[in-house]
């Protein structure tokens, strides 16, 4: 069955591979993004590419109420835009920290809240939110971009029960480490703090790792975490998160049942 589909974050990455992947499946698929340049290949595969950045209130706006015009009805929103802010809680400034919440929480709350009531008239629906394995676990320069992810998973899990009773499923996509222009951009920021900061010797080794090819190559392709989006939008009954991608079920294995102490250690020696 056709149905009429918002992604945001469509212009890189796993919301890109999503929408191609849904487009292919006949579906109606809208493409969010600040970069309406990069967008414009999505049209050859059917996709509407939509200029909209997700902190913008006017943009969303616009984004929901062109869908609704063109199609009458919107049925699933992907919610994938957001980025990783990291660095070191002293020395990132309070008002990146606010940013990250924007596009990563109330930027994704806004816009849907935006689609719920029309979702309720219907009677029909599903939100589908991007978080990250670090919405259960933490690493070490990732506390800002970590809190936004776990305020992700809660916010999600209280949706999900008061848009139940109008079949509404809420889901979590929970992405271990992807192959995706967040590697390059996670380390042009930590570069930023890196001559002046006190914490060198914490950064140091991130940075090998961000740098690393093999890394890189280790990490899971986009478009396996794109197949798992498509499968959470429209399986008729999904699973309340998928977790996917390098390290994300192991990560959560030790945390959960070796506990804190041993995460922890583990951690210290991964980064030295």
């Amino acid at each position: 069955m056709r149905k009429v589909m918002l992604v945001t974050g469509a212009s890189a990455g796993i919301g890109r591979e999503a929408a191609i992947l849904l487009a292919r499946e006949g579906h109606a698929v809208y493409a969010g993004a600040r970069r309406l340049d990069r967008m414009q290949e999505l049209v050859a595969h059917g996709i509407f590419p939509i200029e909209m950045d997700v902190t913008e209130e006017d943009d969303n706006e616009r984004a929901v109420s062109r869908i609704l015009e063109n199609e009458g009805r919107i049925d699933v929103l992907i919610n994938n835009a957001g980025f990783g802010l990291y660095g070191p809680v002293e020395e990132i400034p309070l008002e990146d920290a606010r940013y990250q919440f924007e596009v990563n929480l109330f930027g994704l709350a806004h816009l849907t809240r935006l689609v719920l009531p029309h979702m309720r008239a219907q009677r029909s629906g599903r939100i589908v939110n991007v978080s990250s394995v670090v919405g259960k676990i933490f690493v070490p320069l990732g506390a800002w971009y970590v809190a936004t992810k776990h305020a992700l998973e809660g916010w999600s899990d209280c949706l999900r029960l008061e848009t139940a009773p109008f079949n509404i499923p809420v889901v979590l996509v929970e992405p271990g480490a992807i192959r995706t222009e967040f590697f390059d951009v996670t380390r042009g920021r930590l570069k930023e703090y890196y001559d002046d900061t006190a914490y060198k010797t914490q950064f140091e080794p991130f940075l090998r790792m961000f740098e690393d090819p093999k890394a890189r190559d280790r990490s899971t392709e986009a478009h396996v975490l794109g197949e798992v989006l498509v499968e959470a939008a429209t399986i008729p009954r999904p699973r309340r998160r998928y977790v996917k991608g390098h390290m994300a079920r192991p990560a959560l294995f030790i945390r959960k049942w070796l506990g804190d102490g041993v995460y922890e250690f583990l951690l210290r020696r991964a980064f030295r």
